[in-house]
C-alpha cells in the first residue's frame, strides 16, 4: 500500500474549501463532512508511518495544519481493544471512519453523575460530527483489527497538541433510573 501525496493534498483542498468561508458550526460540519466522506478508504491516502499504531494507546498523527490554524487534520489509529477516556472536546469536529470499525459511547452530565445516552457502531466509510458542549463521548476499537479514522477540529492542534477540553472520570448511572 503506498500513499499517493496527489491524493492527501485534494483532501486538504477540499477541506480549505469546507471551512472557508467561516460559518456558524452546523453548516461547517456539514461542509466538511461532505469533503471527508470521497476519501474514506482510499488505500492511498496515508503514508504507511501514518498507519502505525501504538500498542500503549491510540495513536494521532497529525497531517495537515493550514497556515492559519483554521483547522487539524489528523489520522487516528486505534489498535483492537484501545480506548478513550470519556471527554468533549474543544471545538467542532468531524471523524470519519477510514479502516475498520468504531464504537461510540455518548454521555449527558447529571448533576456529578454521566448518563449514557447510547452506542453507535461506526463501520468504514461513516461519517459522523460533534458539536460542543454536548460532546460527551468515548471512542473504542473493540474489533479484532486496526481501525483508523480521520479527524477534522476547528481548532490548531500545533498549539495546543489535543482536542480533548475535559476528562470525565465520573460515576455512570443507569439511564433507567436518571
Amino acid at each position: 500500500m503506498t500513499c499517493s501525496p496527489t491524493a492527501l493534498n485534494a483532501l486538504v483542498d477540499a477541506l480549505d474549501h469546507a471551512v472557508r468561508p467561516r460559518r456558524a458550526a452546523r453548516p461547517t460540519i456539514d461542509a466538511v463532512a461532505a469533503a471527508v466522506a470521497p476519501f474514506l478508504g482510499r488505500p492511498d491516502l496515508l503514508a504507511p508511518e501514518q498507519r502505525v499504531g501504538d500498542p500503549l494507546g491510540y495513536r494521532q498523527h497529525l497531517l495537515h495544519v493550514p497556515d492559519d490554524g483554521a483547522y487539524s487534520l489528523v489520522a487516528v489509529v486505534w489498535l483492537p481493544g484501545q480506548t478513550t477516556p470519556v471527554h468533549d472536546h474543544i471545538a467542532w469536529c468531524v471523524v470519519g471512519v477510514h479502516e475498520g470499525e468504531e464504537r461510540e459511547t455518548r454521555y449527558r452530565t447529571v448533576g456529578e453523575h454521566l448518563v449514557e445516552l447510547d452506542r453507535v457502531v461506526s463501520p468504514q466509510g461513516s461519517v459522523a460530527g460533534l458539536v460542543p458542549p454536548g460532546d460527551i463521548h468515548r471512542v473504542t476499537n473493540d474489533g479484532d483489527r486496526t481501525a483508523i479514522s480521520l479527524h477534522v477540529y476547528g481548532a490548531d492542534l500545533r498549539r495546543r497538541g489535543t482536542s480533548i477540553r475535559r476528562r470525565y472520570d465520573l460515576p455512570i448511572l443507569n439511564p433507567r433510573a436518571a
